[in-house]
């Protein structure tokens, strides 16, 4: 198994874990990946870490939730297409009045939708055009799943090679829409590792990422990406993710990229995200005041 599909697998063992799925539907979702019962069972039990499905670790907070952060300036989005590597490439876009920089948006394993769509026009919102991609064009588009756990599998099925080229894509549509503007990215959960990812493939265009608590590759490389400084963002309560922090701290280091590793007190996996259950509005609104200072920094 890819380490992004057992990423994943291991997503979808922790929901159970923590009480956001049942036992029946992590292992009809896990099925769907090609898990068998057994791996599926093993899987789970690995990341049950001492907890059970009725004492769940999801994080709460005493802060109203209120709009999500950078709604209240949100600029409009549409629907686009483009010429990809392989056949036309999907997303949405949100362009800035008058654009400091440009943020490719990649999204969570659920694939390309309102929300991550919301992102862009937030990132919009505050002077940084934005495109966020659907790495399920292909596929025929997120869309055409109308069981989100298909959407899921059928991602865990795509190779990382695809993955790269699809983004730099993404990269090379920006710079279309957004001459003379440098470049970021932006991404959540399986979204985040793809922004290790790309920084491991060694894309010399990007001047800032901002991966939210995405796992990093096997012994990455980063130097590659020499021009992006990087804003990884972590959450206390995610242990799976939190682990891969130090290697990613090394990789930085031997790279000698700027780099700063946040890690949001009394936040869980997801906590940005505000059509989840772990969404947390504390968390989320330092993270976006940090993203923006970051991006002020080293992309404005």
């Amino acid at each position: 198994m890819e380490p992004l599909q057992r990423y994943v697998a291991e997503e979808i063992a922790t929901d159970h874990v923590d009480g956001l799925l049942s036992r029946r539907e992590a292992l009809r979702r896990l099925a769907m990946m090609g898990v068998g019962t057994a791996a599926a069972s093993a899987l789970i039990a690995a990341c049950g870490d001492g907890r059970s499905p009725s004492s769940p670790a999801v994080s709460t907070t005493d802060t109203p939730a209120g709009p999500p952060p950078g709604m209240q300036t949100a600029r409009p989005t549409e629907s686009v297409v483009w010429a990809g590597p392989q056949g036309q490439l999907q997303g949405i876009w949100s362009a800035a009045e008058a654009p400091r920089g440009a943020v490719l948006v990649i999204h969570e394993n659920k694939g390309l939708n309102d929300w991550v769509g919301s992102v862009a026009a937030r990132l919009a919102g505050t002077g940084y055009s934005a495109l966020a991609i659907d790495l399920l064009s292909a596929e025929g588009g997120t869309s055409t799943f109308q069981d989100p756990a298909a959407a899921t599998a059928a991602l865990s099925a795509i190779s990382p090679q695809r993955f790269i080229a699809d983004l730099r894509s993404g990269l090379d549509e920006l710079q279309r829409r957004v001459p003379d503007r440098k470049l970021g990215v932006v991404g959540f959960c399986f979204g985040g590792g793809l922004v290790w990812q790309l920084l491991a493939s060694g894309e010399p265009r990007l001047a800032a990422a901002v991966p939210f608590y995405g796992p990093v590759p096997e012994d990455p490389d980063f130097a590659g990406s020499r021009n992006a400084a990087v804003l990884g963002i972590y959450a206390a309560l995610d242990d799976r993710v939190n682990a891969s922090e130090p290697a990613a701290r090394a990789a930085l280091d031997r790279a000698g990229l700027v780099y700063e590793l946040v890690t949001e007190p009394d936040a869980d996996h997801a906590f940005f995200n505000d059509t989840r259950e772990r969404y947390n509005p504390a968390a989320a609104a330092d993270a976006w005041r940090r993203l923006q200072d970051w991006f002020g920094r080293y992309l404005a």
